[in-house]
């Protein structure tokens, strides 16, 4: 185990140092070469490659001001100002310390909430879930798509969409298959993300220019661990690491809003605050520990509810079923040990990127020196084996060609990624659970608005719709500042 986790972290980084190699796609390229594997190392490399890429991404981040991953692009605005002060070094220590107790936070969060959460989510039926599928998609498109929610909810509709296509779950009417045998089955998920997250992804770095490497030679101690500046914000460390696995828990939305909600949250409250943006060691310490914290959070509902936290976390419970885990409420009753394991394989995870992080920072610079163009075509190759390696069947290949294209199409349009995957995983729950209600109430509505579990995420669903109309929140904003005022005056 101490060997898969150690090979499966120092990929994982050396995928999230370059830019143009998510997490997302290192789980969905690893996935398919782990068929063989028996079923506990085979989710321990992926849950290694996922914390390692996270991580990863500070290198290039902080050496490049290019985020290796999305998740650290909150890295970029003061760990890139200190590799230009000549202490690049110096700030990828404090990205590791950050990385490391941040994923702490979030182990410790996982065991204390995942166990509740699973009881709550025995008490949810069909008309629940439906809610649930329906508040995951709208979450991630209001989050992941900047200043214009639309596109995030056409992505959404759009995974919706796909996950539509083939045999429906009840009765296994085929729908949508256009007359080709091969839809039949429906669009296979791995497929599907390889295109959207790899294939996409290539033709991305072959569209973007080339990038700079700082050089960080000359720095001493430069790669011991900064457990002193650690403890000097210790309160940002804690209140980043919190806010990071919270934001794993609200699907779809994943690290890199984790990332910016801590730096936004540590700026509001430091009292270095003009130095942010200037190489603010809190600045970079909030946001690594802020994006590290969110894969345990995410994990929390992908495993207690079969609803990911962050696209990553997608890819991994379309990889938990391939390993023959089904995860969902019923985890703490089949599996009543999954959880504690999966907390010791993240404990394990950064424990490696600790020691790699410290150790190998020369290492990864020469990573970084690598050309991208000489990388892609190893990528596409191994998109274009995982998929067909899971069915051997060449018409999932150009499946995953499609997404691609369409993926790099959406991406250039600015529309995200995140909502068009979690549709592609919640149609199926909110298609089923949809049809099963209307059958258990003889086709009323009323049940899916008046249960009380209902009611809430119908509340939810509203106010997330209505905070991404701009005209509501001037409305909401004037009506809070009147309010403010009118309290100093009294």
């Amino acid at each position: 185990m101490v060997f898969h986790a150690a090979w499966a972290t120092l990929l994982g980084i050396a995928v999230g140092s370059l830019p143009g190699l998510t997490a997302t796609m290192g789980v969905a390229l690893l996935t398919t070469l782990t068929y063989s594997l028996p079923r506990e190392a085979a989710i321990l490399v992926l849950i290694c490659m996922y914390v390692g890429a996270i991580y990863g991404g500070s290198r290039s981040a902080i050496l490049l001001n290019i985020p290796g991953t999305p998740a650290s692009a909150a890295t970029t605005l003061d760990g890139f100002p200190l590799a230009k002060q000549g202490r690049a070094a110096y700030a990828m220590s404090v990205a590791t310390t950050g990385s490391t107790l941040g994923t702490l936070v979030g182990i410790v969060m996982l065991v204390a909430l995942a166990p509740a959460l699973s009881e709550l989510a025995l008490k949810f039926g069909s008309f629940e879930y439906f809610w649930l599928a329906v508040f995951g998609v709208l979450i991630s498109g209001q989050l992941t798509s900047g200043t214009t929610p639309v596109k995030g909810y056409i992505a959404g509709i759009l995974g919706l969409m796909v996950a539509m296509i083939g045999s429906e779950g009840i009765h296994a009417h085929v729908r949508f298959s256009f007359g080709f045998d091969q839809l039949n089955g429906g669009i296979g998920l791995i497929p599907a993300m390889v295109g959207a997250f790899g294939f996409a992804e290539v033709l991305m770095v072959m569209w973007q220019p080339k990038a700079q490497v700082v050089r960080s030679e000359g720095e001493k101690g430069a790669g011991l661990p900064r457990f002193m500046e650690a403890w000097k914000y210790r309160v940002t460390v804690l209140r980043s690491g919190i806010i990071g696995t919270l934001v794993g828990l609200i699907p779809g939305v994943g690290e890199d809003i984790g990332a910016w909600a801590s730096y936004a949250a540590a700026r509001r409250k430091s009292k270095e605050r003009d130095q942010f943006g200037k190489g603010s060691i809190e600045g970079l310490t909030a946001a690594e520990t802020g994006n590290s914290a969110v894969v345990p959070g995410a994990l929390i509902p992908a495993l207690t509810l079969a609803v990911p936290g962050s696209a990553p976390a997608a890819v991994l419970i379309a990889a938990l079923f391939i390993h023959g885990i089904r995860p969902g409420p019923m985890i703490m009753i089949e599996q009543p040990d999954f959880i504690y394991l999966v907390a010791v394989m993240l404990f394990f995870a950064t424990v490696a990127i600790f020691i790699f992080g410290i150790s190998l920072a020369p290492v990864f610079e020469f990573v970084l020196r690598v050309p991208r163009e000489r990388l892609m075509p190893v990528v596409f190759t191994l998109c274009v084996i995982g998929p067909y390696a899971l069915t051997q069947r060449i018409f999932d290949i150009w499946v995953m060609v499609f997404f691609g294209f369409l993926g790099f199409a959406l991406r250039r349009l600015g529309y995200p990624m995140p909502p068009l995957v979690l549709g592609i995983i919640l149609g199926d729950l909110l298609d089923k659970n949809l049809r099963r209600g209307l059958t258990l109430s003889d086709g009323d509505l009323s049940p899916f608005f008046t249960r009380p579990f209902s009611m809430v995420f119908v509340a939810l669903i509203v106010i997330t719709i209505m905070a991404g109309i701009p005209v509501v929140r001037r409305q909401v904003g004037r009506l809070s500042g009147a309010l403010a005022n009118r309290g100093r005056g009294t």
